[in-house]
């Protein structure tokens, strides 16, 4: 028994030293997280595709679950939803970070507005890890902002777990 619980200590080890945030080209990394606004809370999807040792680009999926009626009105589909493109820069290794943590700041295109973010992540094994995401808009495509224009068309927080694929 001594003998196995050794060698299952021992791959838990080797596997956490190998545990890298992002690894540059060709690395792909999928998070799903909470996403949290000022009026409602959802479910937000990102996939990274790593372009070089220092960029990435992907796609974001938001969908608010729990959204605030507004003036006695309920959230629609397209209330609720939010799709964008963006742009990474991945910055970990350039600030000496270990390894196994990655910041990244970046830009989005999405249905809502432009904007930018800022996130971190560690990786934990090789395959799993946590992140955290900041993101607020920088050029509203409706500059009067009412109602539910207002859902996924400000600061958003969102944390999660970051999976390598």
């Amino acid at each position: 028994m001594k003998r196995i619980l050794s060698i299952i200590m021992l791959f838990a080890a080797v596997q956490m030293s190998n545990a890298q945030a992002f690894q540059g080209k060709g690395d792909t990394k999928f998070q799903v997280g909470l996403n949290m606004q000022d009026g409602a809370t959802g479910i937000t999807s990102t996939v990274d595709f790593g372009l070089g040792e220092n960029m990435s680009f992907g796609f974001v999926a938001t969908y608010l679950l729990g959204a605030n009626d507004i003036d006695g009105v309920k959230a629609k589909f397209e209330d609720r939803a939010d799709l964008k493109v963006r742009f990474n820069a991945n910055i970990g290794n350039v600030l000496g970070l270990d390894p196994k943590m990655d910041v990244y700041p970046g830009l989005h295109l999405g249905t809502r507005n432009f904007g930018a973010h800022l996130g971190a992540r560690y990786f934990f094994t090789d395959g799993f890890g946590l992140y955290v995401e900041g993101s607020a808009p920088l050029a509203r495509y409706d500059s009067e902002v009412r109602g539910f224009e207002h859902y996924n068309n400000q600061f958003v927080l969102q944390i999660g777990a970051s999976f390598n694929l």
